[in-house]
């Protein structure tokens, strides 16, 4: 590996680096920054001369790049970043902001947070709107890498977990994360089940047919995590990938669910469905936001996180 001088690089070299990066592509990358695709293309060589590695190869119609480059890119666009918001910041007006977000998140989460952030932009930022994205895995960051959102909210344990450990050996954790509320979670059933009017044991529990809300289809979740730890397993015989749709199901039949509390208020048939204290103990659910770190500093990214943050939750 070569020893880079750095006070003798070329900044520009990295601009054109990022965004050959981005879009894989010499002629894309060429139009995106305003310039020749041979220009883009030597910029590429002389960086590749600079740091001894080949950074992007030839793949079919694209470019697939070196690990090198992987390693190296996500410091090149934090710092980019940085330095763009440091000469030309561009602070956000609510008021007159015409920006739009795309935000990931299940059902049940959106029931609870959407109305009160709806009513924040009505209030004080009218022009700005909001796409809201199912949000299909408990890992969003290769959506947020992607841009495809702007900010995930939901319940990242193994996420969290990650970040963590990146930041307490010393690396700079590539995804922030705050946490907006703790949920409680309960069983859930129609009034005529047989166990709405006993009590819930763990036997009976797992002896129930149960239907799953799994966001990726697949039939086990934290609860049947919860489960294998007592050596126990619950007969799940219908996955869906919505609360609300759990809860319609569970009240027209005789399956068990499993729901977060608050979440039963507002569905709307919250008279048709009993709901049982879960008969053995479950980590604590927490709903984080999670979002890049790219867009850390910037105000508008700032400004939707901190209303987020200052939304009432109900008590669970």
């Amino acid at each position: 590996m070569n020893l880079v001088n750095f006070r003798t690089l070329d900044l520009n070299l990295l601009r054109v680096f990022d965004a050959v990066m981005s879009e894989r592509s010499l002629t894309k990358a060429a139009a995106k920054l305003a310039l020749t695709q041979p220009a883009v293309s030597n910029a590429i060589r002389r960086l590749r001369e600079t740091l001894g590695d080949d950074l992007l190869r030839r793949s079919g119609q694209g470019l697939v790049p070196t690990p090198r480059a992987q390693a190296l890119w996500p410091t090149v666009q934090e710092a980019l970043r940085q330095l763009q918001a440091s000469l030309s910041p561009s602070p956000f007006v609510a008021a007159s902001a015409t920006t739009t977000f795309v935000l990931t998140m299940a059902d049940a989460t959106a029931a609870e947070l959407m109305p009160g952030l709806v009513a924040v932009m009505d209030r004080d930022a009218p022009g700005v709107a909001l796409r809201v994205v199912p949000l299909t895995t408990r890992d969003p960051r290769r959506l947020l890498e992607d841009e495809q959102a702007d900010l995930a909210i939901g319940y990242f344990p193994a996420v969290l977990a990650s970040l963590t450990a990146q930041t307490q050996s010393g690396d700079a954790a590539p995804y922030q994360h705050q946490r907006l509320y703790d949920s409680d979670y309960v069983c859930v059933m129609q009034h005529d089940h047989p166990l709405a009017h006993e009590p819930l044991t763990l036997e009976r529990f797992c002896a129930a047919r149960h239907l799953l809300v799994s966001f990726s289809g697949r039939p086990f979740g934290f609860i049947d995590e919860a489960l294998a730890g007592l050596g126990r397993k619950r007969q799940i015989v219908l996955t869906v990938n919505q609360f609300f749709t759990a809860g319609r199901v569970v009240a027209s039949s005789k399956l068990l669910t499993v729901l977060p509390r608050h979440f039963v208020s507002v569905t709307g048939f919250a008279e048709q469905l009993v709901l049982r204290e879960l008969p053995f103990a479950v980590p604590a659910v927490h709903v984080d936001a999670l979002w890049h770190r790219r867009l850390q500093h910037d105000s508008a990214h700032a400004w939707l996180r901190g209303v987020i943050a200052q939304l009432p939750t109900k008590p669970q």
